[in-house]
């Protein structure tokens, strides 16, 4: 026989300083190197501990972020929490102009629907929309948690990187089985698609990263694609410095700038993404096949890698003074013959 199930107890029962130290257990913060903001959420805090402890949490947590060039949120270990705390964690992600019906969640027992949408007000500030946003996800992120990654990658809010999650389900009861010891564990709530995604959504079949890589390994994985990210600006305008200094083609060059200050790049997260849209934009726009980009591995040195000249420096053979030198240059360089039917 199975024991009956152990119930936490409820938040109401709570003191503030009980919740406190919970909220604290579940939430740790950092400013990484190049600025990147790093916040890790073990546990989705519901809409009563928010509103409770909101001015606690952007005090002591959220404004130390605020200053941060880019984002890592981190749900490896997040394997459930509320579902009302979903439009919390959503709207400081979003621009405050508009409010965006995220989901509709569906809860059988009580037969239900409920809409969620992004709040009108935060307390505090948002989160940049001009700013990077990482996901990192593992095996073992579930529930709420997927929720969240699945909402902020189609809104194109946030980079998935990490493992395909779970696949698990917003709310799970315990019923007991008649009047036995044994008990199932059952999904009572669903989504119904987030953002209109229709029947398609995330449980069973989980979110699937933008990048897959090992959860061990996705946090690195992601300080290096806001490293790429972070140098687009750069790329871009010696991209068109050297278009306006170059390019023969003078006329096409207003054109050709208008079109890179313009681009979307919030797909790109390689070197192999950048280089491909870079090349099918300019040539598309400029009709010009020979138009290329190219990225050139740094050279290694003794001392290590050493960023040079895109292109290496043309070597231009000598012209050796001893006659036979010469004339085995030639041979080297030119072969002549005369085919038949007198051809040369």
């Amino acid at each position: 026989t199975l024991e009956a199930p152990r119930q936490a107890p409820a938040l109401t029962n709570l003191t503030q300083e009980e919740m406190l130290a919970r909220l604290q257990k579940g939430i740790r913060h950092e400013v990484l190197e190049g600025n990147v903001g790093y916040l890790r959420v073990d546990d989705i805090p519901s809409q009563e501990v928010v509103s409770k402890l909101g001015g606690f949490l952007v005090a002591s947590v959220w404004r130390k972020l605020m200053g941060t060039s880019a984002l890592v949120l981190d749900l490896r270990h997040c394997t459930g929490g509320h579902i009302s705390g979903i439009p919390y964690v959503i709207s400081y992600l979003h621009p405050g102009n508009t409010v965006l019906h995220v989901d509709t969640i569906y809860d059988r027992p009580s037969n239900t629907t409920t809409e969620i949408w992004t709040l009108p007000q935060v307390l505090g500030e948002r989160y940049s929309a001009d700013k990077d946003v990482v996901v990192l996800t593992s095996g073992h992120t579930g529930g709420v948690a997927e929720d969240i990654t699945y909402i902020l990658k189609q809104m194109r809010r946030a980079i998935v990187v990490g493992e395909r999650t779970v696949g698990g389900a917003l709310d799970l009861q315990k019923l007991r089985i008649g009047q036995s010891d044994f008990f199932l564990t059952v999904p009572v709530s669903r989504s119904l698609g987030p953002l209109g995604g229709g029947s398609q959504t995330w449980e069973g079949s989980g979110v699937l990263p933008c990048v897959g890589t090992p959860a061990e390994q996705a946090l690195e994985k992601a300080l290096a694609i806001l490293t790429l990210r972070r140098a687009l600006p750069g790329v871009v305008r010696r991209l068109q410095e050297a278009l306006q200094a170059y390019y023969t083609l003078v006329d096409r060059v207003p054109t050709l700038l208008h079109h890179l200050a313009n681009m979307d790049f919030s797909a790109v997260v390689s070197e192999e993404d950048l280089v491909t849209k870079l090349n099918a934009g300019l040539q598309t726009v400029s009709e010009d096949p020979r138009l290329l980009v190219r990225a050139v591995k740094p050279k290694e040195t003794p001392s290590g890698p050493e960023v040079g000249d895109d292109d290496p420096p043309e070597v231009v053979p000598t012209v050796p003074g001893a006659e036979e030198a010469r004339q085995a240059l030639v041979l080297s360089m030119f072969q002549v013959s005369v085919l038949p039917g007198n051809v040369g």
